[in-house]
């Protein structure tokens, strides 16, 4: 039973020494303390002024009788008598014009201390207090006060020290011990408090995150917030939030994962059946018509460059996609090749706005991977008809190529996510890779692509690719 009592009692104070709680408790304890002190200090000192003031009354009462006409007659005795009961050893009334001394026994051998309570403050009288507590003992003091006496200017008091010391040390423990626990009452109604309304709810937030941490991957541990208004709440909710949307990449990584897979086993057939079609279309070069020469190159470039891409989806899946095999070339033929996926629709212009002499330094697949990306999502945009503006312009070792379209512009809900694979696929068939792949091939060139402006005026983006740095 001892035993488990010291468990018990180690466990606590492992908990107060290094639990937030715990710390908590302590802090509030001794801050209570110390305004419990410092309340008593002036409680005290008022206390010790009212005991000088209650000898300086009894006193006055003493003498009082000796002061009025006839008051000589009175016998000694009595005036000894009433003066001993007064608790002074000498009384001495001050006039104007002459002073009165009223003794018990003669005139004591010494006075240890003068108490002046004329021009008494607040310090003052706490100083004389924790003196009376800490130095006094069996002293005698000389008190001065203003007097009630008529005719008298002020009244001094000879009286032992003693009794008062033990009434003040009697009702400082009685002040501190109501001071100890009104404080440790206070703390811990403020501890409960504070522990029901912050330290339980950062604790069911640190376990939630803990748990989630564990296994992110299993939705039954995102934390479910509560109804709370406050910061706390406030911070159920975003945790709440991000522990989903974490949960949701991770989801998002497993589909990639298993669309790398699939894409691994048909790659092989749709490369054959690629590479047919291929075969196919060298027989239409011997075709003798001026429309089917003019077409077939055409789609013999296309037919490579499906191969190519069905080829580089595989290295995609695997987050292989090769490094850029760049060069100098024009920019102004590639903006017009990526530009014919507009001629499907009748209503919508393509102007390719950039300078014939403009070169850019890419991979040419790379970069019309990128372009046929960005094109085809503007034409997308544009479904009641429109008009896509491609410019570019050279700075310093930098090309900067804007693709602006004259489309409705880009959902908000949507714009935080737009680079994201599979985020962004608004149009019935797509699958939100286009604007991830562009990114990715930019970004491999130590470039980028970026949303530069949208509106319901239309919408703006901007490729940017640098030079290759000089050896």
């Amino acid at each position: 039973m001892a035993g488990r009592a010291r468990t018990q009692l180690a466990d606590a104070l492992r908990l107060v020494a290094h639990s937030l709680s715990g710390r908590l408790l302590l802090l509030t304890l001794l801050y209570v303390m110390m305004s419990a002190a410092l309340i008593s200090a002036p409680s005290i000192a008022r206390y010790h002024k009212a005991l000088l003031d209650m000898h300086i009354e009894s006193a006055e009462l003493a003498i009082l009788p000796f002061t009025e006409p006839g008051g000589s007659q009175l016998s000694a005795g009595l005036r000894a008598q009433l003066l001993a009961r007064a608790g002074a050893g000498a009384v001495m009334l001050k006039r104007p014009e002459q002073r009165e001394l009223f003794l018990v026994h003669g005139m004591p051998g010494r006075i240890d201390r003068t108490i002046d309570l004329r021009h008494a403050d607040l310090m003052t009288e706490t100083e004389e207090a924790l003196d009376c507590i800490f130095a006094g003992d069996d002293r005698t003091l000389h008190v001065i006060a203003p007097t009630h006496i008529r005719g008298a200017q002020t009244v001094e008091v000879i009286v032992g020290e003693k009794s008062i010391r033990a009434a003040l040390i009697h009702y400082s423990i009685q002040t501190l011990r109501l001071g100890l626990f009104i404080s440790i009452a206070a703390a811990v109604l403020v501890f409960l408090s504070l522990y029901f309304v912050l330290v339980r709810p950062m604790r069911r937030i640190t376990a939630a995150m803990v748990s989630f941490r564990e296994n992110p991957e299993d939705a039954s541990r995102i934390v479910a917030p509560s109804r709370r208004s406050d910061e706390i709440g406030i911070a159920e909710r975003e945790l709440a939030g991000m522990q989903r949307e974490i949960y949701g990449f991770l989801q998002q990584k497993a589909r990639l994962a298993a669309l790398g897979s699939a894409v691994a086993k048909i790659q092989h057939d749709l490369r054959n059946i690629l590479s047919s079609a291929q075969m196919a279309s060298d027989r239409l070069i011997a075709v003798d018509d001026p429309v089917v020469k003019h077409l077939t190159p055409r789609l013999v470039a296309s037919l490579d460059r499906a191969v190519a891409l069905a080829t580089a989806t595989l290295r995609y899946g695997r987050a292989d996609e090769r490094p850029p095999e760049r060069k100098l070339l024009a920019l102004h033929p590639l903006i017009a090749e990526a530009g014919e996926v507009c001629a499907s629709k009748e209503n919508v212009c393509f102007i390719n706005d950039i300078d014939p002499l403009l070169k850019i330094d890419a991979d040419p697949e790379h970069l019309y991977r990128i372009l046929l990306n960005l094109v085809r999502n503007a034409t997308e945009a544009l479904a009641c008809g429109g008009t896509i503006t491609i410019k570019a312009s050279r700075a310093k070792d930098r090309v900067s190529i804007e693709i602006c379209d004259t489309g409705s512009g880009i959902a908000e809900s949507v714009r935080d996510r737009l680079f994201q694979p599979f985020a962004t696929a608004v149009r019935p068939g797509g699958s939100g890779l286009g604007l991830a792949i562009a990114r990715d091939l930019a970004r491999a060139h130590g470039g980028d692509v970026t949303l530069a402006e949208t509106s319901a005026k239309g919408t703006r983006f901007r490729i940017e690719i640098p030079d290759r740095a000089s050896d």
